[in-house]
């Protein structure tokens, strides 16, 4: 009773903000307390000549941290919100005021285990970034290397702690009394939220993406790179990377006057979108402009990786399948390729899912090629399955955000080139090279090789198996006893023959 009594007090104060920021819509649209809205639109002062996504960004800034990532994370329901609003939110930036400096400093000695000066042999008290989590500062090491240290903010996990538990319990409420919105999945997004939090609250495991991510791209450094971690002067609260510089990705007047050729940088995107994806299936899934900086040789560097993506390579090849059928206007493939991945059950037509799958595409197609948008065609793809009885894929959902992103930074890059069309080459060339005839017999003996590493264990499990029912280690029927007894006098000789019939049904089972 307290816990109902404590949120709904917050909602009341969350539902007076919404309203003075005139973003009620999606409270509204969605029929939620609906007595609660019509108060709060008493109060509302109205923002004319924003777009409604542009007003609830506004109003999820001014409810602070967690619901900027709220908002962050509701950029990849195109299928809550609509696309336009989807794409609103997917361009929120952190965009708070710094903590005191002096904060900082404590934190980093509390957390690396001495003063500051035995670490760092001058740290910028003004931060040059201040986030929903964390603010990042300058410094220089005691060895003379200038770095960028990101501090979390005091407090910040008992603030999210708090409005994660709202949120889950507002899942609950609408699961339980709403059954017409549980499509919607409100728990789903409480739980990917919390999911993102829980990586970010530890900046340890973003220092561990970042390695990842470098040693990904080692002999791709001339296009992207990775600042590297200071591992001495990071711990859970602190994380300490080399200092980057460069220009934002965006900005296309600055990399111009630079020498910078816009349309190669954006070469250059389309490939580390493609082999983040498909060759890696791990990316950076927070990849606004903030975050990535063209250095003075021309390659991209990214930074903050408290968000990254993973797919594995059934999904990895799903997508390059599914791209292609689209890029080919091939309908039919592209329907038969989520049947086969599963994603759609088989009791759905082929026939008429081909037909919707074409209704969403060739509007979007048929467009010149610098205008298509294919982060636009998945969120639409993903909204139509739900018709289908497709269940969301999170994976895709945060794919889906990325490449909106993407697509929004290279047209500012040079709007008459379409980034998927540079990209195109690249996918069919993963394609030969792992969905070949060579690729699927080198699957083959991988697997084969894999089986056999494992039977060792797999027979003494089984031995061990056929003993403990030789000797009624277990309880078995009667007949079934006596059928082991009557084996048992061809002595130990008979787990010789079982051993071989085991062998055989495993490689028979692996090879289909």
């Amino acid at each position: 009773m307290v816990r109902t009594l404590r949120h709904i007090g917050r909602l009341i104060a969350i539902v007076r903000t919404l309203a003075r920021h005139d973003a009620l819509f999606f409270i509204e649209q969605g029929n939620l307390a609906p007595a609660l809205a019509r108060f709060a639109r008493l109060v509302a002062r109205r923002q004319p000549g924003k777009r409604p996504g542009q007003r609830l960004a506004a109003a999820l800034e001014a409810l602070g941290p967690s619901f900027i990532k709220l908002g962050q994370s509701l950029a990849t329901r195109a299928d809550l919100l609509g696309e336009a609003v989807a794409a609103d939110l997917s361009m929120l930036h952190d965009r708070l005021p710094p903590f005191d400096a002096a904060l900082a400093r404590k934190t980093v000695e509390d957390e690396l285990g001495g003063p500051l000066d035995k670490f760092f042999a001058s740290f910028d008290d003004t931060p040059v970034a201040a986030a929903s989590i964390a603010q990042v500062h300058f410094a220089v090491t005691t060895d003379g290397r200038e770095v960028a240290v990101k501090v979390l903010r005091p407090n910040i996990e008992d603030a999210f702690q708090r409005d994660l538990d709202l949120l889950f319990w507002l899942g609950e409420q609408i699961e339980r009394t709403r059954p017409d919105l549980r499509r919607f999945r409100p728990l789903s997004v409480a739980e990917t939220l919390a999911e993102w939090v829980r990586v970010e609250m530890d900046l340890r495991l973003e220092g561990a993406a970042a390695s990842e991510l470098a040693e990904n791209f080692m002999g791709d450094e001339d296009i992207f790179r990775v600042p590297r971690v200071d591992w001495d002067r990071t711990a859970r609260r602190v994380l300490t990377t080399e200092r980057v510089v460069g220009i934002r990705v965006d900005d296309t007047e600055a990399l111009v006057a630079a020498g910078h050729d816009p349309t190669e940088i954006l070469a250059n995107a389309a490939a580390i979108f493609f082999k983040q994806v498909f060759r890696d299936g791990f990316f950076h899934a927070d990849q606004h402009p903030g975050n990535a900086f063209v250095a003075p040789d021309g390659a991209i560097v990214a930074v903050d990786f408290g968000i990254m993506g993973r797919l594995d390579k059934k999904t990895r090849f799903f997508l390059a399948d599914m791209l292609l059928g689209f890029l080919t206007a091939d309908y039919r493939k592209v329907a038969e390729v989520h049947f086969r991945a599963g994603y759609v059950p088989p009791n759905q037509s082929m026939e008429m899912f081909t037909q919707a799958i074409r209704a969403i595409a060739e509007p979007i197609l048929d467009k010149p090629i610098n205008e298509i948008s294919l982060a636009k065609l998945l969120g639409l793809l993903l909204q139509v399955t739900e018709t289908f009885q497709m269940e969301t894929q999170p994976q895709l959902l945060l794919l889906q955000k990325t490449m909106l992103v993407t697509e929004g930074v290279g047209r500012k890059l040079n709007p008459d080139v379409n980034m998927w069309a540079l990209a195109r080459p690249l996918i069919e060339e993963w394609m030969r090279e792992n969905r070949g005839p060579e690729a699927r017999l080198r699957d083959a003996a991988t697997d084969i090789a894999h089986a056999i590493e494992r039977l060792p264990g797999m027979l003494f499990d089984l031995e061990k198996t056929l003993s403990d029912l030789a000797k009624g280690g277990l309880r078995l029927e009667e007949e079934t006893l006596k059928d082991l007894r009557e084996a048992d006098r061809f002595g130990p000789g008979i787990i010789v023959p079982l051993w071989i019939i085991a062998a055989l049904l495993a490689i028979l089972i692996l090879v289909r």
